[in-house]
């Protein structure tokens, strides 16, 4: 394990976690115990985390963003029994537990009898394997209220190996994760470390100079982020011809999250010389697709072991071309969802899981995600938004996102936001949607924006983009016209 801050101290990466997992288990902490995490990104992080996967801990993360109220919450509803945090203030009342400080400068138990919770041996998955609840994880709350997604061990590690069988990592890889580890796609690349052998370079994802060049410096292979930050890597290296010199072993550029934009591969490409690998996965279901250096279309191929199909309303499937509901079928699906009682609510029992996302196969059998599936009816039509912007992007050239509302007047209004710094007119961005886009699919709106609402998992924020489009909508809007977001229909 590297630390971006001091990045020619090198660390073990699995002796780190059974150091904390030392540490861990002279507290108390064992299979089972239910542990709170709620850091920012740092080696101590990673080495109590996989402490915690050694001892077959049940971890709950929680961003450090989450609000002191909405934590109490979590911790409550998981049923922690013990919390690892980056302050004293963080820790859940009444809740034992340590800060990351105090682990480091913890003395280490010594030699002799170990607490019956702490496995003796090397450091290893195996406890943590076998848990029913191994991993809590909380969705986005960019559709809706935030909830605990419950998920075995198994589960998790069975993904993340099919994961190793699709994409060709290697030992020597070293990985730059500008990603949160409190989430889905931040903790997978921690895990993905630890299970192939390779080097993880812990760096501040929220300064990207400085994550950059340190990956510059520790000869990083794989960075994985979103959308959104890979746009401002490519501001960043137009801005400074050197640091995307000093990142030439780079041999994966790796993104998801969210579906990106044509023009940001065109000038990815012109910029670093190589494609965007884009993939698929979900909190609820892992890892799902993945594009590959041989094969950059879409989303790539599906996982080994999992099955996707692309439906239509009523759940007959559609052949290779046609957008549908994506809805997925495999053993690396969450346990369930809790509940604010802390109890586990079961996912409901279908045949296979709705993503709720829309997408499509390409004739060659690759995945296409376009975005949710939030469907508007129109002039007689069902319109997807998300796939809407691909169409707006496409004839634009800028990042566009559509807001549906409901004009209580004329009913279903869609709003085009169109990201762009050089604040261009309006009118201008709706001519050239217009003339690229049939009349049922005209927006009603054009407005424009320097720079799109971002989360802290690097995906825009819809919640505040809503926000901001009724405000500005409700100063220019004829008198008795009320905008409200709209409810998306589900066809």
């Amino acid at each position: 394990m590297l630390d971006a801050r001091d990045p020619g101290q090198g660390h073990d990466g699995h002796d780190g976690a059974l150091t904390a997992a030392r540490l861990l288990a002279a507290r108390g902490v064992g299979a089972g115990t239910r542990v709170l995490v709620k850091a920012g990104n740092s080696p101590l992080h990673v080495m109590a985390f996989l402490g915690l996967v050694h001892l077959g801990a049940s971890v709950v993360l929680v961003d450090t963003e989450q609000p002191e109220h909405d934590t109490r919450v979590s911790a409550a509803a998981a049923g922690v029994r013990f919390a690892v945090v980056d302050d004293e203030s963080d820790l859940p009342p009444g809740c034992p537990g340590i800060t990351t400080g105090a682990l480091a400068s913890a003395p280490v138990p010594a030699a002799g009898p170990q607490p019956a919770s702490a496995p003796p041996g090397p450091f290893g998955f195996e406890r943590w394997r076998a848990r029913p609840d191994a991993l809590v994880l909380w969705s986005s709350g960019t559709t809706g209220a935030s909830k605990g997604i419950v998920k075995s061990g198994r589960s998790v590690l069975g993904n993340l190996e099919r994961t190793r069988l699709l994409m060709p990592y290697r030992e020597d890889d070293v990985y730059l994760p500008l990603l949160p580890f409190s989430h889905q796609y931040g903790i997978s690349m921690v895990l993905l470390a630890a299970l192939g052998g390779g080097s993880l370079l812990v760096a501040p994802y929220g300064r990207l100079d400085r994550a950059l060049d340190a990956g510059a410096r520790c000869g990083a292979t794989v960075v994985d982020a979103t959308p959104a930050t890979y746009r401002s890597v490519v501001n960043l290296m137009r801005r400074r011809p050197a640091l995307r010199a000093g990142l030439d072993g780079v041999r994966m550029w790796c993104t998801g999250g969210a579906p990106f934009d044509p023009m940001l591969q065109e000038d990815f490409v012109r910029t670093a010389g190589g494609p965007l690998l884009d993939g698929y996965g979900s909190t609820e279901a892992g890892n799902i697709a993945y594009a590959t250096p041989d094969n950059p279309a879409g989303c790539g191929r599906v996982l080994p072991g999992l099955k996707v199909r692309i439906t239509d309303p009523s759940g007959l499937p559609l052949p290779a071309g046609e957008v549908g509901e994506i809805r997925i079928t495999g053993a690396d699906l969450m346990a369930g969802y809790l509940t604010a009682d802390g109890k586990l609510t079961p996912p409901p029992s279908t045949a296979d899981h709705p993503t709720g996302d829309v997408g499509c196969f390409d004739h060659a059998g690759n995945l296409h995600v376009l975005g949710r599936n939030a469907a508007v009816h129109r002039l007689g039509h069902t319109l997807y938004p998300d796939v809407l912007e691909r169409k707006a992007e496409s004839s634009c050239g800028r990042p566009v996102r559509v807001v549906p509302l409901t004009d209580e007047r004329r009913g279903h209004a869609l709003v085009f936001v169109v990201e762009d710094p050089d604040a261009g007119d309006p009118r201008v961005w709706r001519r050239r949607l217009c003339e690229a886009l049939p009349g049922y699919e005209h927006p009603n709106h054009v407005l424009v924006t320097d720079r799109f609402p971002i989360t802290r998992r690097g995906k825009t924020d819809t919640r505040r983009l809503r926000e901001w489009t009724v405000q500005r909508l409700a100063h220019t809007a004829r008198p008795g016209s009320t905008f409200v977001p709209a409810v998306a229909a589900q066809d």
